[in-house]
Protein backbone atom coordinates (compact mmCIF):
# COMPACT_ATOMS: atom_id res chain seq x y z
CA UNK A 1 0.00 0.00 0.00
CA UNK A 2 1.73 3.43 -1.00
CA UNK A 3 2.26 5.84 1.61
CA UNK A 4 0.57 9.41 1.76
CA UNK A 5 2.55 12.27 0.93
CA UNK A 6 5.34 14.02 3.90
CA UNK A 7 3.13 15.94 5.78
CA UNK A 8 -0.09 14.03 5.99
CA UNK A 9 -1.41 12.57 8.86
CA UNK A 10 0.11 9.75 10.03
CA UNK A 11 -3.29 8.43 11.75
CA UNK A 12 -6.05 10.14 9.45
CA UNK A 13 -8.68 7.67 11.02
CA UNK A 14 -10.71 7.42 14.22
CA UNK A 15 -9.47 5.10 16.70
CA UNK A 16 -11.45 2.69 19.12
CA UNK A 17 -11.10 1.57 21.98
CA UNK A 18 -11.30 -1.54 24.59
CA UNK A 19 -14.00 -1.77 26.94
CA UNK A 20 -11.45 -3.25 29.42
CA UNK A 21 -9.80 0.40 29.11
CA UNK A 22 -13.04 1.71 30.96
CA UNK A 23 -14.16 -1.79 32.67
CA UNK A 24 -14.59 -0.06 36.18
CA UNK A 25 -16.96 2.50 34.84
CA UNK A 26 -18.75 -0.19 32.54
CA UNK A 27 -19.39 -1.98 35.86
CA UNK A 28 -21.29 1.20 37.02
CA UNK A 29 -23.27 2.54 34.58
CA UNK A 30 -22.79 1.35 30.37
CA UNK A 31 -25.06 4.24 29.05
CA UNK A 32 -22.81 6.97 30.75
CA UNK A 33 -19.60 5.33 30.60
CA UNK A 34 -20.61 5.52 26.55
CA UNK A 35 -21.12 8.65 26.61
CA UNK A 36 -17.95 9.48 28.18
CA UNK A 37 -15.94 7.57 25.77
CA UNK A 38 -17.77 9.64 23.29
CA UNK A 39 -16.96 12.67 24.98
CA UNK A 40 -13.43 12.09 23.86
CA UNK A 41 -14.35 11.33 20.51
CA UNK A 42 -14.23 7.92 20.14
CA UNK A 43 -16.70 6.38 18.33
CA UNK A 44 -16.06 2.52 18.31
CA UNK A 45 -15.50 0.09 21.20
CA UNK A 46 -14.23 -3.52 21.02
CA UNK A 47 -16.72 -5.15 23.79
CA UNK A 48 -14.66 -7.71 25.79
CA UNK A 49 -17.98 -8.09 27.57
CA UNK A 50 -21.78 -7.66 27.98
CA UNK A 51 -21.67 -6.00 31.07
CA UNK A 52 -24.96 -7.65 32.67
CA UNK A 53 -26.56 -6.12 28.81
CA UNK A 54 -28.17 -8.45 26.17
CA UNK A 55 -26.08 -7.81 22.94
CA UNK A 56 -29.26 -6.25 21.67
CA UNK A 57 -29.45 -3.64 24.47
CA UNK A 58 -26.36 -3.01 24.22
CA UNK A 59 -26.01 -2.36 20.63
CA UNK A 60 -29.86 -0.42 21.32
CA UNK A 61 -27.22 2.19 23.53
CA UNK A 62 -24.57 2.19 20.49
CA UNK A 63 -27.14 3.33 18.10
CA UNK A 64 -28.87 5.77 19.99
CA UNK A 65 -25.42 7.59 20.31
CA UNK A 66 -24.02 6.68 16.70
CA UNK A 67 -21.25 4.60 17.79
CA UNK A 68 -20.34 0.74 16.52
CA UNK A 69 -18.77 -2.07 18.19
CA UNK A 70 -16.56 -3.78 15.17
CA UNK A 71 -15.29 -6.55 17.05
CA UNK A 72 -16.63 -8.47 19.66
CA UNK A 73 -13.95 -10.69 22.16
CA UNK A 74 -14.92 -13.55 24.10
CA UNK A 75 -13.39 -16.59 26.17
CA UNK A 76 -11.28 -19.53 24.51
CA UNK A 77 -14.12 -21.59 26.32
CA UNK A 78 -17.08 -19.61 24.82
CA UNK A 79 -15.56 -19.86 21.41
CA UNK A 80 -15.36 -23.31 21.84
CA UNK A 81 -18.60 -24.65 23.51
CA UNK A 82 -21.14 -21.68 22.42
CA UNK A 83 -19.90 -20.65 19.26
CA UNK A 84 -23.42 -20.10 17.56
CA UNK A 85 -24.21 -18.02 20.41
CA UNK A 86 -21.06 -15.76 20.51
CA UNK A 87 -22.24 -15.41 16.87
CA UNK A 88 -25.55 -14.63 17.46
CA UNK A 89 -24.05 -11.81 19.91
CA UNK A 90 -21.21 -10.62 18.05
CA UNK A 91 -24.59 -10.50 14.99
CA UNK A 92 -26.31 -8.33 17.15
CA UNK A 93 -23.73 -6.30 18.07
CA UNK A 94 -22.94 -5.49 15.09
CA UNK A 95 -19.61 -6.53 14.70
CA UNK A 96 -17.36 -8.11 12.19
CA UNK A 97 -15.08 -10.04 14.27
CA UNK A 98 -14.50 -12.39 17.34
CA UNK A 99 -11.59 -12.08 18.88
CA UNK A 100 -9.55 -14.42 21.84
CA UNK A 101 -7.30 -12.18 23.83
CA UNK A 102 -6.39 -15.33 26.13
CA UNK A 103 -5.73 -18.95 26.16
CA UNK A 104 -5.75 -21.28 29.62
CA UNK A 105 -2.35 -22.68 29.04
CA UNK A 106 0.48 -24.30 31.40
CA UNK A 107 4.22 -22.06 31.76
CA UNK A 108 6.06 -22.21 29.46
CA UNK A 109 3.69 -22.50 26.60
CA UNK A 110 4.88 -25.60 24.49
CA UNK A 111 4.92 -26.66 20.82
CA UNK A 112 1.80 -29.43 21.82
CA UNK A 113 0.12 -26.63 23.17
CA UNK A 114 0.23 -24.22 20.26
CA UNK A 115 -0.25 -27.10 18.09
CA UNK A 116 -3.75 -27.53 19.80
CA UNK A 117 -4.49 -23.84 19.32
CA UNK A 118 -4.03 -23.88 15.37
CA UNK A 119 -6.06 -26.82 15.48
CA UNK A 120 -9.29 -25.45 17.48
CA UNK A 121 -8.83 -21.51 15.49
CA UNK A 122 -8.74 -23.32 12.51
CA UNK A 123 -11.79 -25.31 12.88
CA UNK A 124 -14.19 -22.50 14.67
CA UNK A 125 -12.90 -19.68 11.95
CA UNK A 126 -13.97 -21.84 9.63
CA UNK A 127 -17.28 -22.07 11.35
CA UNK A 128 -17.60 -18.79 12.00
CA UNK A 129 -16.87 -17.20 8.52
CA UNK A 130 -18.57 -19.98 6.64
CA UNK A 131 -21.68 -20.24 8.58
CA UNK A 132 -22.05 -16.65 9.84
CA UNK A 133 -19.93 -14.35 7.67
CA UNK A 134 -17.73 -13.64 11.05
CA UNK A 135 -14.27 -13.24 11.09
CA UNK A 136 -12.18 -15.07 13.72
CA UNK A 137 -9.13 -12.94 15.11
CA UNK A 138 -6.44 -14.10 17.88
CA UNK A 139 -5.08 -12.19 20.13
CA UNK A 140 -1.04 -12.11 21.28
CA UNK A 141 -0.45 -11.87 25.06
CA UNK A 142 2.70 -12.31 24.80
CA UNK A 143 3.48 -15.70 26.05
CA UNK A 144 2.91 -17.73 22.55
CA UNK A 145 6.55 -15.85 21.90
CA UNK A 146 8.75 -18.80 23.42
CA UNK A 147 11.53 -19.23 20.96
CA UNK A 148 10.57 -22.54 18.27
CA UNK A 149 13.52 -23.19 16.23
CA UNK A 150 15.08 -19.90 14.41
CA UNK A 151 11.78 -18.40 15.27
CA UNK A 152 9.02 -18.53 17.70
CA UNK A 153 5.93 -20.26 18.51
CA UNK A 154 4.47 -16.98 17.59
CA UNK A 155 5.22 -17.77 14.05
CA UNK A 156 4.49 -21.35 14.03
CA UNK A 157 0.94 -20.77 14.68
CA UNK A 158 0.82 -17.58 12.18
CA UNK A 159 2.19 -19.75 9.50
CA UNK A 160 0.42 -22.55 10.74
CA UNK A 161 -3.32 -21.46 10.83
CA UNK A 162 -5.51 -21.18 8.16
CA UNK A 163 -5.38 -17.41 6.37
CA UNK A 164 -8.91 -17.83 4.95
CA UNK A 165 -10.80 -18.57 8.27
CA UNK A 166 -8.05 -17.16 11.09
CA UNK A 167 -6.65 -13.50 11.56
CA UNK A 168 -5.11 -12.32 13.87
CA UNK A 169 -5.45 -8.68 16.50
CA UNK A 170 -1.38 -7.58 17.45
CA UNK A 171 -1.78 -6.35 20.27
CA UNK A 172 2.19 -3.96 20.29
CA UNK A 173 2.72 -4.11 23.93
CA UNK A 174 1.85 -8.11 24.02
CA UNK A 175 4.75 -8.14 21.32
CA UNK A 176 7.11 -5.87 22.82
CA UNK A 177 6.83 -6.82 25.99
CA UNK A 178 8.30 -10.52 25.61
CA UNK A 179 11.17 -9.02 23.31
CA UNK A 180 10.17 -8.65 19.89
CA UNK A 181 9.03 -6.05 17.24
CA UNK A 182 5.67 -5.35 16.86
CA UNK A 183 6.26 -3.57 13.32
CA UNK A 184 8.36 -5.89 11.97
CA UNK A 185 5.64 -8.81 12.87
CA UNK A 186 3.37 -6.62 10.72
CA UNK A 187 5.73 -6.77 7.90
CA UNK A 188 6.62 -10.19 8.03
CA UNK A 189 2.83 -11.13 8.11
CA UNK A 190 1.44 -8.78 5.80
CA UNK A 191 -2.68 -9.13 5.64
CA UNK A 192 -2.90 -11.03 8.74
CA UNK A 193 -2.81 -8.70 10.99
CA UNK A 194 -6.90 -7.10 10.84
CA UNK A 195 -7.37 -5.48 13.78
CA UNK A 196 -4.87 -3.69 16.63
CA UNK A 197 -3.93 -2.92 19.80
CA UNK A 198 -2.22 0.25 20.67
CA UNK A 199 -0.57 0.87 23.91
CA UNK A 200 2.30 2.08 25.41
CA UNK A 201 5.00 0.21 27.65
CA UNK A 202 6.11 2.43 30.89
CA UNK A 203 10.12 3.10 29.96
CA UNK A 204 12.08 1.07 32.47
CA UNK A 205 9.82 -1.58 32.84
CA UNK A 206 11.32 -4.89 31.54
CA UNK A 207 9.37 -7.54 29.59
CA UNK A 208 9.34 -11.60 29.89
CA UNK A 209 7.30 -14.32 28.46
CA UNK A 210 4.61 -14.63 31.36
CA UNK A 211 1.97 -12.72 29.81
CA UNK A 212 1.66 -10.37 32.47
CA UNK A 213 2.92 -7.30 33.81
CA UNK A 214 1.27 -4.50 36.07
CA UNK A 215 -1.63 -2.55 34.57
CA UNK A 216 -0.18 0.71 35.88
CA UNK A 217 3.07 0.03 33.22
CA UNK A 218 0.17 1.21 30.41
CA UNK A 219 1.16 4.80 29.97
CA UNK A 220 0.10 7.22 27.22
CA UNK A 221 1.25 6.76 23.63
CA UNK A 222 4.49 7.93 23.11
CA UNK A 223 5.12 8.61 26.49
CA UNK A 224 6.88 4.50 26.99
CA UNK A 225 9.30 2.50 24.86
CA UNK A 226 7.35 1.10 21.86
CA UNK A 227 8.24 3.08 18.70
CA UNK A 228 4.22 4.30 17.86
CA UNK A 229 5.02 6.03 14.71
CA UNK A 230 6.96 2.56 13.45
CA UNK A 231 4.28 0.85 14.64
CA UNK A 232 1.76 2.73 12.22
CA UNK A 233 3.98 2.68 9.45
CA UNK A 234 4.16 -0.89 8.82
CA UNK A 235 0.18 -1.19 9.92
CA UNK A 236 -0.69 0.79 7.31
CA UNK A 237 1.62 -0.96 4.86
CA UNK A 238 0.02 -4.62 6.62
CA UNK A 239 -3.94 -3.17 5.77
CA UNK A 240 -4.81 -3.09 9.38
CA UNK A 241 -8.67 -2.28 9.56
CA UNK A 242 -9.77 -1.23 12.81
CA UNK A 243 -7.01 0.50 15.78
CA UNK A 244 -8.20 0.36 19.62
CA UNK A 245 -6.25 2.46 22.36
CA UNK A 246 -6.03 0.11 25.45
CA UNK A 247 -5.25 1.72 28.69
CA UNK A 248 -5.49 -1.09 31.45
CA UNK A 249 -3.93 1.47 34.23
CA UNK A 250 -5.62 3.49 37.06
CA UNK A 251 -5.00 7.11 34.59
CA UNK A 252 -7.22 6.52 31.87
CA UNK A 253 -8.88 10.14 32.59
CA UNK A 254 -5.36 11.73 31.84
CA UNK A 255 -4.02 9.39 29.66
CA UNK A 256 -6.48 8.05 26.98
CA UNK A 257 -6.97 12.39 25.95
CA UNK A 258 -2.80 12.53 25.87
CA UNK A 259 -3.07 9.32 23.42
CA UNK A 260 -5.66 10.96 21.53
CA UNK A 261 -3.83 13.88 20.89
CA UNK A 262 -0.48 12.37 20.00
CA UNK A 263 -1.83 10.15 17.63
CA UNK A 264 -3.03 12.92 16.38
CA UNK A 265 0.35 14.80 15.87
CA UNK A 266 1.70 12.35 14.04
CA UNK A 267 3.04 12.98 10.15
CA UNK A 268 4.32 10.75 7.25
CA UNK A 269 7.85 11.65 6.86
Amino acid sequence: MKNPPAGSPLFPQPCGVVSYTYRREFQENVAATLDRIGAVGIRDVEFSSLFGLSAGGLRRLLDERAMTCSSFGVSYADLQERTAAVALDAKALGARFVRVAWIPHESPFSPLQAQSLVETVNRVGKILRAQHDLTFCFHNHGFEFVPFGDETLMDFIVQQSDPDSVSFELDILWAFFPGQDPAALLRRYPTRFRLLHLKDLRKGAVGDLTGGTSQENDVALGDGQIDIPDVLRAAHSAGVEHYYLEDESSSVDVQVPRSIAYLKSLRWT
